[in-house]
């Protein structure tokens, strides 16, 4: 209590009540996400229990074609023509492939059809309430729209992804009056476990738990935008350290970078292979100091 009184503890973080109904709708949709997946895995599997390999003949199940071949499945269509008919002629699989993907429908049982069905009318509650949660989101930070496509402008990015940051740590930042405090509550940075001035481990400390997986899954996609920097610096790293601690090591900047965009309310410059003017400016200062 004295040590609280004096002002020696640091507060925790706890965001407003405003903040804290973002983070409930961002996480509630991230969950819908998470459940559509599951249901795309129990649908493939019921498929191959009954010995259609559909998914092996359409890049997207849940896919306008595939949806309707699986509705008239559901509803008891058994002729492999029929329900070959109903997909769009622009699909993937051609009409003589389609039909031997469902031979097997005519012996698939009514019980099969029935879970079929109950599974996509599952999903389309799960698809349902996802864009009443999209629509809630939208409205709830219209406010901040300008920080959410400031934030979208970086590689990786989107509006969804920039949406669940802004409902983390809010819209500016204003809880983290440096990059370094933020990457620290979010758990980015390297660990530090010392002890008689031994390192034994510089694990990344346990953060919150939703910002890891944005910045991770951001950091995975921005690797992969064409001529980013991040690209630049994932091929430099990834022969060295891997790819799993590049990926961290990416989310880590981008973690920082978060910060400077939404505190500063700068916007995101690409250079790309060119040079950094700020970047040549201070490595050439520290030679001439070095000089």
């Amino acid at each position: 209590m004295r040590r609280h009184i004096a002002g020696e503890l640091i507060v925790s973080f706890v965001p407003d009540a405003e903040q804290r109904l973002w983070r409930t709708m961002t996480r509630a949709k991230h969950q819908l996400t998470r459940d559509r997946v599951r249901m795309h895995n129990q649908i493939e599997s019921l498929l191959e229990e009954g010995r259609i390999k559909l998914s092996g003949w359409v890049s997207d199940l849940f896919g306008v074609s595939s949806r309707r071949m699986l509705r008239a499945l559901a509803a008891g269509e058994a002729d492999p023509a029929k329900l070959a008919a109903l997909a769009d002629r622009s699909l993937r699989a051609t009409q003589e492939q389609l039909p031997d993907a469902l031979s097997e429908a005519s012996r698939m049982g009514a019980l099969h059809r029935e879970i079929l069905g109950l599974f996509l009318a599952r999903l389309d509650l799960i698809e349902e309430q996802r864009q009443t949660l999209d629509r809630n989101v939208a409205k709830a930070l219209q406010a901040h729209h300008e920080a959410v496509q400031r934030l979208a402008e970086i590689p990786g990015f989107g509006i969804a992804s920039a949406q669940q940051v802004i409902a983390e740590v809010g819209p500016t930042a204003a809880s983290f009056p440096r990059p370094e405090q933020l990457s620290s509550w979010v758990g980015t940075c390297p660990g530090r476990e010392e002890s008689a001035e031994v390192s034994k481990s510089n694990r990344s400390p346990k953060g919150n738990r939703m910002m890891r997986r944005v910045l991770t899954q951001v950091a995975n996609a921005a690797v992969k935008s064409k001529g980013s920097v991040f690209q630049i610096l994932y091929r430099k790293m990834v022969v060295r350290l891997g790819h799993n601690k590049t990926i961290w090591a990416i989310a880590h900047r981008l973690c920082r970078l978060t910060w400077k965009i939404l505190h500063l309310q700068v916007r995101y410059v690409e250079y790309g292979s060119r040079p950094n003017p700020q970047a040549v400016q201070k490595r050439a200062n520290k030679l001439i100091k070095q000089l």
